[in-house]
């Protein structure tokens, strides 16, 4: 059984803002750029059984500078959507909505989308997970894609609900790596970078 790799793409101006990023389709920062092209010495030479990436710039450009060859876009490594909060901080939201939790409480409908709810974005995760396992048994795998979805497939693979995903923080242009242990799936690397003076940011999308 092959490893699963994480990638969450570079920094984008509202990441670094921490503004929620849904389908907002923002360019890599020239840091971004620099926090992507850092990762192509951590997986030149390592062979994949297959590549997927989020069909947003921000994740198919990160694939391409960390140096990743033979990349599907794949939709539902989407981000979460978040609906009426896209483009909104977690900071602007407490104001109106005190003790708000994006693992509990979901999202309100938008104008351009309706949102997911914490189950919706485990029952996309969950169908993504079911595609890629006849992959990682060939080989490893790896994903590029979005802040708050990763850690939601994150929980799902390891067996917790998507909310367990608030335990899992991943910086922008970091890897996480997914393994098993007798049979059982567990983290074996986890914000994974080239080099630590990069610094991240761990804003949402």
């Amino acid at each position: 059984m092959g490893d699963l790799l994480l990638l969450r793409h570079g920094e984008t101006e509202w990441s670094l803002s921490g503004q929620h990023t849904s389908h907002t389709d923002l360019p890599l920062t020239p840091r971004g750029e620099e926090q992507a092209k850092s990762l192509a010495p951590l997986l030149s030479g390592r062979p994949f059984a297959l590549v997927l990436s989020s069909p947003l710039s921000r994740a198919v450009r990160t694939a391409e500078l960390a140096g990743l060859v033979g990349v599907q876009p794949d939709a539902d490594l989407h981000e979460w959507d978040y609906g009426g909060y896209e483009g909104v901080t977690t900071v602007d939201i407490h104001r109106a909505r005190p003790g708000w939790d994006l693992w509990t409480d979901g999202v309100p409908p938008g104008a351009e989308s309706p949102g997911e709810s914490p189950e919706q974005a485990g029952r996309r995760a969950d169908r993504l997970l079911a595609r890629v396992e006849p992959a990682l048994a060939e080989g490893d795998v790896i994903l590029v894609a979005h802040g708050h979805f990763l850690r939601v497939m994150t929980a799902r693979r390891i067996g917790l609900p998507p909310g367990g995903g608030r335990l899992f923080q991943l910086a922008t242009g970091a890897l996480g790596r997914l393994s098993t242990e007798h049979d059982r799936p567990v983290i074996a690397g986890w914000n994974i970078r080239a080099s630590e003076e990069q610094g991240s940011s761990v804003s949402p999308g």
